[in-house]
Parts: structure tokens; C-alpha cells; sequence
């Protein structure tokens, strides 16, 4: 499963989740069946396994969330909006003048140059969506195209084609 913000759960997901895990050890203490917990959460058996035998080792602080996961972002904040001004302006700005398309390659060597950093292209695709940029690809339009003539179609032609 895919979350919106990039990987991972949001914070109130983590801890809605906790309680879950939580709420798992109170029937573990119990005795309640293993079965039996994973029909009342409405989750895998295994999972009810591998959350007792946490509980087991550790009591409930072994079922506590252990917060976000993976590896932190190696730009703090400061250098993240540097990042976003600097593809604000545009690659021609910046050295690149064949086109004005920002590429993933373009990015990572942005990227180096100004913080001396590197990042692979996967790693530099994950950062620009997390930083709300999203893939985009280019409309490519003829230069003989009449936007009026295209507007006038569909709103008269087309509707009576319809019928």
C-alpha cells in the first residue's frame, strides 16, 4: 500500500495503528486466542503472532510504533526551499539550455552543485514528490493551431454529433 505523503504512515496513522497493537496485548494478558484477536481487528494471524511474541520479549513497549520509517532526507528544510526556488527559475538558469524540461538527471546534477550531495535518480524522483512536484509531460502543440476554431468546434459541432 501506497501512502500520499511519499512512504509510511502520517503521525496519527502510526498511532491509530499502536492502538491496535495495544489493544492486541490487553487480549494477549487475557488469553483471548490468537485466531480470535486477528478475527476481532480484522488483521492476519500472522501479524497477531509476531505482535505476541514482541509482547512477550518486551511488554507493550515492544508493540509501541517506533515512528516513520526509512532513512531521513539528507537536505534539512532550508535547503529543500533552496532546492524548490532554484527549480522555480527554471533549467535555463541554471546551465541547461537545449530545452526547458527539468529531467531527473538534470535534478541530481542541480542537486550536486549546490549542495554537494549526491542522489540517484529514484532518490531524487522521491524527494520531488515529496516536495509536492509531480511528473509532467510536456504538451506538445502545433504551431498552425487555431484555439478559437478548436473552442467553436466543440461547442457547436461536436454536441450536434453527439445526438
Amino acid at each position: 500500500m501506497r501512502y500520499a505523503d511519499g512512504g509510511g504512515l502520517s503521525e496519527r496513522g502510526r498511532a491509530k495503528r499502536e492502538q491496535v497493537r495495544l489493544r492486541a496485548a490487553e487480549w494477549f494478558a487475557e488469553g483471548v486466542p490468537v485466531a480470535e484477536i486477528a478475527r476481532r481487528l480484522r488483521v492476519s494471524a500472522n501479524a497477531v503472532y509476531t505482535w505476541r511474541r514482541r509482547w512477550r520479549a518486551e511488554g507493550e513497549a515492544g508493540l509501541a510504533s517506533k515512528g516513520p520509517g526509512g532513512s531521513s532526507c539528507r537536505l534539512d528544510e532550508r535547503r529543500l526551499e533552496r532546492l524548490a526556488k532554484a527549480l522555480e527559475q527554471g533549467p535555463a538558469a541554471h546551465g541547461f539550455g537545449e530545452d526547458q524540461r527539468w529531467t531527473l538527471a538534470r535534478v541530481c546534477d542541480l542537486i550536486a552543485r549546490l549542495f554537494h550531495i549526491r542522489y540517484t535518480l529514484r532518490g531524487v524522483s522521491y524527494l520531488l514528490h515529496r516536495m509536492g512536484f509531480s511528473p509532467q509531460v510536456p504538451a506538445h502543440r502545433a504551431i498552425e493551431r487555431d484555439e478559437e476554431a478548436i473552442v467553436t468546434w466543440r461547442r457547436e459541432t461536436w454536441p450536434a454529433g453527439k445526438r
